[in-house]
């Protein structure tokens, strides 16, 4: 318990710190988002926030020391955020940070996080065998540009992260994975201590070496958590601790497709950008985008204690809720006459 609290106050600490001079820096690079017909920032603003991010979340863990076996993740999520880093100072083309990403999960994989099984709820274990590898690269660049594409609000993708990695957090506790804990306490410590100064009205962005450095990251700590008993079960929670902005990608990709557009193309059409135009504040949006996510969180960690038949009737009502209000929400602006 007590490193625990060393981890979360030393992150914390390194994050409230870090930022501001990682706003100077980003400046000084010219690191920073103009407003245009895409962003909703009215005046520009200095990105790279996720450095500070980044920077807090390691130091923490090296100097407090940290299990070999979690040297991969260390290593893969640097590759990371030097890929965003790039991204953000030069806006490298859609498949050139795709195959950069691609690079940083398999490095993981070679290094030894990977998804090899999975076991029926029902009983019985599939080995994954050569599907291991694909399996577990399109998890984590899935979750990676999820993450990505939310980061669209000032705090939207800082917060629904923290959501997301306290419920991964409290699965693994309930599981006896608290090694995991070592790993989550001081990225959730780190997002709040960058969080302040990324709320509206922003003074920095997380840019995308910080949307990609969180999404890689819990893509990865899902997969180390559930190592021990992955299942259909277990999947589906890492999906839902993630729904919004996972149901976000999908619609974006349908949309995209049924309209004819590259899918990397990006657009204003996403749910927050929906909310935007019934007329909410961005805080508004924010608050919003939060209580759905701490909803899907609770019928995450409410699987994760059900039966098969539970879980399924579980998830089945979400689906359905999560649906409808979707149709509700494109139906009001379609009527407003957006």
């Amino acid at each position: 318990m007590k490193k625990m609290i060393k981890l979360f106050l030393l992150s914390l600490i390194s994050s409230l710190v870090l930022t501001p001079l990682v706003k100077k820096l980003a400046r000084a690079l010219g690191a920073v988002d103009q407003p245009n017909r895409r962003r909703v920032n009215q005046y520009a603003i200095p990105s790279l926030g996720g450095l500070a991010i980044y920077f807090s979340f390691i130091l923490s863990l090296v100097l407090l020391g940290i299990d070999y076996k979690f040297y991969g993740l260390i290593i893969s999520s640097s590759l990371i955020v030097l890929l965003g880093v790039i991204d953000d100072l030069y806006e490298l083309p859609a498949l050139i940070k795709l195959g950069g990403q691609v690079v940083a999960a398999l490095t993981l994989i070679l290094m030894g996080t990977k998804i090899e099984l999975i076991t029926n709820p029902s009983g019985g274990i599939y080995y994954l065998g050569y599907l291991a590898l694909p399996i577990t690269l399109l998890w984590l660049v899935g979750v990676t540009n999820t993450v990505n594409l939310i980061d669209g609000l000032d705090g939207l993708a800082a917060g629904v992260s923290i959501i997301a990695a306290v419920t991964v957090g409290i699965i693994a506790y309930q599981q006896g994975q608290f090694e995991v804990l070592l790993l989550i306490v001081p990225l959730v410590a780190s997002i709040l201590g960058f969080l302040p100064y990324n709320l509206n009205p922003a003074q920095i962005f997380m840019g995308d070496t910080g949307s990609m450095f969180l999404g890689f990251t819990l893509g990865a700590i899902a997969i180390i958590s559930y190592l021990k008993t992955i299942t259909v079960l277990t999947i589906v929670i890492s999906i839902l601790a993630l729904g919004v902005p996972m149901l976000d990608t999908i619609f974006a990709i349908l949309r995209r497709k049924l309209a004819g557009n590259p899918l990397f193309k990006a657009d204003k059409e996403h749910l927050h950008h929906q909310l935007l135009k019934i007329g909410l504040k961005q805080s508004e949006v924010m608050i919003v985008i939060y209580l759905i996510s701490i909803f899907l969180a609770m019928i995450a960690v409410g699987i994760h204690g059900a039966n098969l038949k539970q879980g399924f009737i579980l998830l089945t009502s979400t689906t359905l809720l999560l649906g409808l209000g979707a149709w509700e929400l494109k139906k009001l602006n379609k009527n407003l006459g957006f």
